[in-house]
């Protein structure tokens, strides 16, 4: 038994195949229960506190990139134990099946660690984002999501320039280099990018909106529902889904509504020239008087022009921001309605209807 094990078989003894391939099936096997443990470890020495909503989360994101990165480490390490046959050993353009293999195991092994990484900034950014939705503000949840995006970036350029250095074995140093050379060029190809990141950063920190917010930009109108790095992400009102580059959000007059302090209405009564002045000095305190009785705020009545069509009252008032669209609406219909029957009242008729009249009588 101990001769067949000794056995060389492609340049190894049987026996070392066993025990390559039992460490492997080990690690297949055991993987799951393995990485659960080290995610139970790897909570404890992060977040101290005994939280199990959060420890269930961690746990939930982390296992499955943690299997294949310890999978991947067993793999790499019981691998290497083999020496590579003869047979396999040569050289496609100038490159050993050696160097490939060694290349092609870095190349899984940082991507691995890298995917390990990213879902630790997602764990990272489910607590704050959690601690965020407990503040009034949506500027937190903002910052999150950002920061969050941010991070991700930072991992997927580190994780190309690891390759680079570990499976192309590139000098990082001269590429460094490289780039203070080809610096304004590259600046220059990137402009608009790098000019929609730093109105990224002067979103987040100036504040002009933030997420949830009601805002009018470019002559649309909606709701902001992300904030990127380059660009934000508003609902229209017609539903729709716009992206505007985050320069524009910056440089273009934004009218963030969900800031205002009322809410605005506003109607030109045009009445018949027919009309007496009496009458017209009548309606104005009625109507002024009507709007007092519907709890507005604040709001201006005033005979604003007159001429050869009709006599123009104007009327603007302004109601709390406390009620809901909706409910500004109906309080609109129902003023409208009001100053209808003001007028029938007071025996005026608007300027369309009396024209209508004129051009009767006169056939």
């Amino acid at each position: 038994m101990k001769e067949i094990l000794q056995t060389q078989f492609w340049d190894n003894s049987i026996q070392l195949y066993l025990q390559v391939f039992g460490a492997i099936l080990a690690a297949f096997i055991l993987k799951k229960f393995i990485s659960r443990y080290f995610a139970a470890v790897i909570f404890r020495i992060f977040y101290k506190k005994d939280n199990t909503t959060y420890k269930n989360a961690f746990v939930e994101l982390i296992v499955e990139p943690l299997e294949l990165f310890i999978f991947l480490i067993i793999v790499l390490i019981a691998l290497n134990k083999l020496t590579l046959p003869q047979f396999l050993d040569f050289s496609i353009y100038k490159i050993t099946t050696k160097e490939l293999l060694d290349a092609l195991a870095n190349t899984a092994f940082i991507v691995a660690f890298v995917r390990l990484c990213l879902r630790f900034v997602k764990f990272v950014s489910l607590i704050f984002e959690a601690k965020a939705n407990l503040t009034a503000t949506q500027s937190d949840n903002q910052l999150v999501v950002f920061f969050r995006d941010f991070f991700r970036v930072i991992l997927y350029i580190a994780g190309f320039l690891m390759i680079l250095h570990f499976t192309f074995h590139y000098d990082i140093s001269k590429l460094v280099t490289g780039l203070s050379i080809v610096g304004a060029a590259v600046a220059l190809a990137t402009k608009e990018s790098l000019e929609n990141l730093i109105a990224s950063f002067i979103i987040f920190f100036d504040k002009p909106f933030t997420t949830g917010d009601l805002v009018k930009v470019q002559g649309f109108t909606g709701n902001v529902e992300k904030i990127g790095l380059r660009s934000t992400r508003i609902r229209t009102d017609h539903k729709t889904y716009i992206t505007v580059p985050n320069k524009q959000m910056v440089d273009t007059i934004l009218d963030n509504i969900s800031l205002r302090s009322q809410r605005r209405a506003e109607v030109n009564l045009e009445i018949g020239l027919s009309a007496k002045p009496a009458d017209l000095k009548n309606i104005i305190p009625a109507i002024r008087q009507l709007l007092q009785q519907n709890a507005i705020e604040a709001s201006t009545v005033f005979f604003s022009d007159t001429g050869k069509n009709a006599h123009i009252i104007n009327v603007v008032y302004f109601a709390g921001i406390d009620q809901s669209i909706n409910e500004f609406n109906e309080l609109r219909e129902q003023i409208n309605f009001s100053i209808i029957e003001l007028l029938a009242t007071n025996n005026l008729e608007l300027a369309a209807a009396s024209t209508d009249i004129v051009v009767k009588e006169k056939k």
